[in-house]
Order: C-alpha cells, then sequence, then structure tokens
C-alpha cells in the first residue's frame, strides 16, 4: 500500500510541476494567438499594391514633382512595432485625355496592418458600419463584400447634387488579424467635363478596381506566392 501511495504522490508532483511550467510560459493563458493568416510585413507597399485594374481604366502615376523624399510618387512608409506591423502606400493619378484646363485630383491610399496583440475582429465591422451613422451633411453607404478574406465592407460616399465629378469609396478587409484598408478619392473641377476632359469612373467601377486591386495584392503579401 505505502508504494501504491508513493507512486500516485509521485505522479500528483509531476502534475503539479507541469502545470507550474504551463502557468509560467503561458500555456493556460486565456489570451488568444495571433493569426498572421499567412501574411508578411514589407517595408514596401507601394511595389506589391496591383495597379493593373486603375491602368486599364486609363490611369497612370503622375511623375514626381521633384528629388526630395516629400515628393516621391508613389510614397510608401512602414514600421515593425511590438503590437502590430503598419504599412502605407499613397498614389497620385492623372487620367489619360484628361484636360489640362480643369483641376483634378486622384489618390490611392492603401495600408495594412498585422495585428499581434489584439484580434481586431470583434471592432472590425463596426468601424465601418459607423460611417451610415455620421450626423452630417455627407452620406454614405456600406456593404458587405463577399470573397475577400474573413471579411470586407465597401463604404461610398453619396454625391447627390454635386456640381463637380467626384466620388470617396473605401475597400476594407480583414483576414484573420490582418487588416487591409484601400481608399479612393477623386475630384474633378465641373468646366472639366467638356471635350478633352477624361471620363470620371463611377462609384461602382471605383469598387471593382479596388477589389480587383486588393485581391492580388493580398496574394502577393502572402510569403508563400
Amino acid at each position: 500500500m505505502s508504494g501504491w501511495l508513493w507512486a500516485v504522490g509521485g505522479v500528483v508532483a509531476a502534475s503539479a510541476i507541469w502545470a507550474s511550467l504551463l502557468f509560467a510560459t503561458g500555456g493556460f493563458s486565456s489570451e488568444p494567438s495571433p493569426d498572421s493568416a499567412g501574411y508578411a510585413y514589407t517595408s514596401d507597399l507601394c511595389a506589391d499594391t496591383s495597379m493593373t485594374p486603375f491602368e486599364d481604366a486609363h490611369y497612370k502615376t503622375k511623375a514626381s514633382t521633384g528629388t526630395a523624399s516629400k515628393d516621391a510618387n508613389p510614397q510608401h512608409s512602414g514600421a515593425q512595432l511590438k503590437s502590430l506591423d503598419t504599412m502605407t502606400c499613397n498614389i497620385s493619378f492623372e487620367q489619360d485625355g484628361a484636360s489640362t484646363s480643369a483641376y483634378s485630383s486622384t489618390w490611392l491610399y492603401n495600408t495594412a496592418t498585422l495585428h499581434k496583440e489584439a484580434d481586431p475582429t470583434p471592432e472590425f465591422a463596426d468601424g465601418y458600419r459607423s460611417y451610415e451613422k455620421q450626423d452630417t451633411s455627407v452620406g454614405y453607404k456600406v456593404e458587405a463584400v463577399p470573397g475577400i478574406g474573413d471579411e470586407a465592407y465597401l463604404v461610398t460616399r453619396k454625391d447627390e447634387g454635386s456640381t463637380s465629378s467626384s466620388s470617396y469609396v473605401i475597400l476594407g478587409v480583414r483576414d484573420g488579424w490582418m487588416t487591409y484598408q484601400s481608399t479612393w478619392s477623386s475630384y474633378a473641377s465641373s468646366s472639366g467635363s467638356g471635350s478633352g476632359s477624361g471620363k470620371q469612373p463611377t462609384a461602382t467601377e471605383v469598387a471593382t478596381m479596388l477589389k480587383t486591386s486588393a485581391t492580388e495584392t493580398l496574394r502577393r503579401l502572402r510569403p508563400e506566392r
């Protein structure tokens, strides 16, 4: 009997040591583990941004205005921090055939974030749904977008009654703990509606461009590509 008790005591002691090790190393931690979904950090998001949909719509990257870094186009930046990795890419476009006498501005702003300590899932949808709740003179429509990541949302600004040709469209994507946002912002003065000006894409056409570009860009951000 004493031998049996000794054996049981040994098992209990071993179990206690194993449990203490798990606690010490976080084995019993309730904190979720980051789900990178296969994405990796890149210091130049512009290099991985798919430009084909915009080029097919007769847009091209504007020439840089100078030699300083602030004059560069496209412009990219990135940072690897303890809680997240961030990547950005800003591109200024010009449209083939656009009138030189009319003012126009077209930008694409892309951001990708790899979250390391906090799961972005609980707040992701509400971050985009909140556009519909804004009590301002500008209205927005928000739609779920199937087929991209774990969830995606399209935000379109309503421009009824505008005297200019403009559009503002956002595509937000979450795949695991990776979040990606692509924002299109364009403006063309009403004087550019005559001969020689490029036809501005509709919000629906912009949304298609953003979705097509995002699908390819996210594929490129996976190391196994």
